[in-house]
């Protein structure tokens, strides 16, 4: 009988060992970068920012009204300028925007400034989570879920460029953070800065 094996997290040892570097969860809306960060942040001892929040507190408007008032790629603008200001702050975890690591110049900060992880999730588990909300610019449309499914398609090779690649499941968000901090521990025994 084959039993598996546990992996006990040192949240301690791991942030050390990635004591310069910001972790930066990267992937599609839905994927949980949000809820997972505070969790992951909470763990490792270190502050948290969600880069959309931070976007609207620096234009003093949501997420859609951008969008709506500004349109898509005057958001990427503001959203790059954002996180270039975040990852010159003392490392931290950091949630991404869905769009944020297509941008090459962001996904260039990003690398050099971070490790980057891509919360994977499949179209199902993506579509239940975002269904629940309807505050997502990019799914007013009249099929939401084909849109997703469009966008899923399109953006994994660029999220495949992430640094690790974490699967985000349905169940505890603890076994997620476990994940990273497995991910997090086997990526600084090969990238010791």
């Amino acid at each position: 009988m084959t039993t598996k094996s546990s992996y006990t997290a040192d949240p301690a040892r791991i942030g050390q060992a990635i004591s310069n570097r910001t972790v930066a969860l990267v992937g599609l809306m839905g994927a949980g970068k949000s809820t997972v960060g505070r969790r992951l942040a909470e763990v490792l001892g270190r502050q948290f920012y969600d880069s959309d929040n931070e976007i609207e507190k620096a234009a003093g408007l949501s997420i859609s009204d951008i969008f709506a008032l500004h349109g898509e790629e005057e958001f990427r603008r503001g959203e790059h300028r954002v996180l270039e200001r975040l990852l010159g702050e003392a490392p931290h975890v950091l949630a991404t925007g869905g769009g944020a690591y297509l941008n090459p110049d962001t996904r260039d900060l990003l690398r050099e400034k971070a490790v980057t992880i891509w919360l994977n999730a499949d179209l199902e588990t993506l579509w239940r989570r975002v269904s629940r909300r309807s505050h997502r610019p990019l799914l007013k449309a009249d099929n939401p879920k084909g849109v997703l499914s469009r966008l899923l398609d399109e953006r994994t090779p660029i999220y495949e460029k992430a640094d690790l690649v974490v699967t985000s499941e349905e169940g505890p968000h603890r076994a997620t953070v476990n994940a990273i901090l497995k991910a997090l521990d086997e990526w600084s025994q090969t990238h010791n800065d």
